[in-house]
């Protein structure tokens, strides 16, 4: 009994750290892409006309 809750928590928390993982990387791959498009905006700044 004992090994099987263990082995149900084992994979709960590897589950849990590819999640984290994930979002990490996710997290960081947005947070760049939108430095690189607000960068692009501001040396374009003169073409924007409204």
């Amino acid at each position: 009994m004992e090994e099987k809750v263990y082995k149900t928590m084992n994979g709960a928390g590897a589950l849990n750290i590819v999640i984290g993982v994930i979002a990490i990387v996710a997290g960081l791959t947005s947070g760049i892409l939108l430095l690189i498009s607000g960068a692009k905006l501001l040396i374009h700044k003169s073409n924007i006309m409204f």
